[in-house]
């Protein structure tokens, strides 16, 4: 009888063994699992937060990059504040060609005008000359302002007359004269205009130019001054 006790108490610790191990597998599953998730629940939103910051980098690496302009300008078209850009004054500390079809001035030219500008330019540049627009469409009040301004510097209407023409007789204010500088290019297009229907109009204004005879023809001669 004794030793069957013991076998018995044995046994059922035989049985019970397995149980506990089960047990103690699975406390340890349950402690692993719980770690896991307190790790990933805190890194998700350290990870959401870098993604707002990286994504805020493209729009700055977007605006660093260079701007396009248009074929054979020779460069970018510079900025003018709006109100220049409106009466068709021009900057003075940027050099605006006749490319810069962004600017009022250069935009709103007659368009047979301006192609043949650019058709010079093009011709003059291969020649190491480069044309630079120092005037182009002007509204009426710009040409009224430099008309004024005309009449303070040489001291009468008559003399700023031979210089500046009143808005109603402007060829500026119509889109169809264009001031071309500096003196080289003048040069070049005084001699070499007419091939494109370009000719000086006052003698007294090597850089005033229109369309006054058609490509390959002959240039009237040019008028004493603007008052004519």
């Amino acid at each position: 009888m004794h030793d069957n006790h013991v076998v018995n108490r044995s046994a059922t610790a035989a049985r019970r063994f397995p149980g506990w191990m089960m047990a103690g597998i699975g406390a340890s599953l349950v402690l692993m699992l719980s770690a896991i998730w307190v790790v990933t629940t805190r890194s998700e939103p350290a990870a959401r937060a870098t993604a707002p910051a990286a994504r805020a980098t493209a729009p700055a690496a977007r605006a660093t990059a260079p701007a396009e302009h248009p074929p054979g300008s020779g460069g970018a078209p510079a900025e003018v504040p709006a109100a220049a850009a409106d009466d068709g004054a021009l900057p003075d500390d940027r050099e605006i060609t006749p490319f810069d079809t962004r600017h009022t001035a250069v935009a709103r030219l007659d368009k047979r005008l301006l192609k043949a500008v650019q058709e010079a330019a093009r011709d003059a540049r291969d020649d190491g000359i480069e044309f630079v627009v120092t005037s182009g469409w002007r509204s009426k009040e710009h040409q009224q302002r430099l008309l004024e301004e005309g009449i303070e510097k040489y001291g009468s209407l008559e003399k700023a007359r031979e210089f500046v023409n009143t808005p109603e007789k402007s060829t500026h204010v119509f889109g169809k004269a264009v001031d071309i500088g500096p003196t080289d290019a003048d040069d070049w297009l005084i001699r070499n205009g007419s091939a494109y229907g370009l000719c000086q109009v006052y003698a007294n204004e090597m850089w005033h130019f229109e369309l006054l005879t058609s490509p390959g023809g002959t240039c009237p001669g040019p008028l004493n001054n603007a008052a004519g």
